[in-house]
């Protein structure tokens, strides 16, 4: 397939949604589509799609929100998801009902030529965060939009805020070295924590009436399968397997019991509920 025009700032994030991350989500599809459903939900909830529009779906992934998206806007409506991970793409090709008005287009959505004023809405569940230049992308976004178009996009708070995701890793860094330091503002699912940091990269990009709704959850890292379940979780996605990859068996075997041990204490019968927190961001293109 002819690779897209792309950023160049956003080089290393292609890189990696097209090696081992895209790899990774892709192999998990189905089981991360049911840790990540009460995000779905809450943020479809908030968008109002209605029938008949048009929406972007930025960063749809193995395509689950596109395809809950086109429920909401039926056969009337059209659903474009973007993605700049072929193999994820891949999967949602694969995915995606015969004949329905949904497509999956591999672009990096910082230069992408959008078709002007051709869409309702633009939303995002986590598609958003690893934008090299944010506000430039946001900018670029925003040309697809009709005038009174929306957004709404899910993104997560602070790491604090999130235990499903740090956890493990806290268990993990008892035993292999720290993940390289990553700051605030650097393309990662945390870049998008501070309220006043996306205020102002969706004012600057042109966009009104910024909402920001803070969503705490349960995410049960289980998916209902048990202890067990919730441990390959851990291993498989996220910081602690980014920080145990490549490291001495001895190492990683240590750091899977001292996991098991931790998400023990937090096993509700086949459940492993885990907290989680969330921005719901909303905005207007009022041009």
């Amino acid at each position: 397939m002819t690779q897209p025009a792309i950023d160049h700032r956003n080089a290393d994030q292609i890189a990696y949604w097209n090696g081992p991350g895209g790899r990774h989500w892709t192999d998990r599809q189905q089981l991360q589509d049911v840790v990540l459903a009460p995000v779905s939900k809450i943020l479809i909830d908030r968008a109002t799609v209605k029938a008949g529009e048009a929406i972007i779906d930025v960063g749809c992934g193995c395509g689950a929100t596109s395809f809950d998206l086109l429920k909401q806007v039926g056969a009337t409506g059209r659903v474009t998801g973007i993605d700049i991970s072929e193999p994820m793409l891949g999967r949602a090709r694969k995915l995606a009902p015969a004949n329905a008005p949904v497509e999956f287009v591999l672009a990096d959505a910082t230069v992408y030529p959008f078709a002007p004023e051709s869409a309702d809405m633009l939303f995002s569940r986590f598609g958003v965060m690893f934008f090299a230049q944010p506000t430039d992308s946001f900018a670029n976004l925003r040309k697809a939009l009709r005038p009174g178009g929306r957004l709404a996009f899910a993104c997560w708070r602070t790491p604090r805020d999130n235990p499903w995701m740090m956890l493990g890793l806290q268990e993990a860094y008892k035993f292999v070295p720290k993940l390289p330091e990553v700051k605030p503002d650097d393309p990662g699912p945390f870049s998008f924590a501070s309220e006043e940091r996306v205020r102002g990269i969706l004012g600057d990009a042109g966009f009104s009436d910024i909402k920001m709704e803070r969503a705490d959850l349960s995410l049960d890292i289980a998916t209902g399968r048990g202890l067990e379940a919730a441990i390959e979780t851990v291993l498989a996605i996220g910081p602690a397997s980014r920080a145990l990859d490549n490291q001495p068996p001895d190492r990683i075997e240590a750091a899977t019991q001292a996991i098991r041990t931790m998400l023990a204490a937090h096993q509700k019968g086949d459940t492993v509920p885990l907290g989680g927190s969330i921005w719901i961001v909303t905005a207007a293109n009022s041009r």
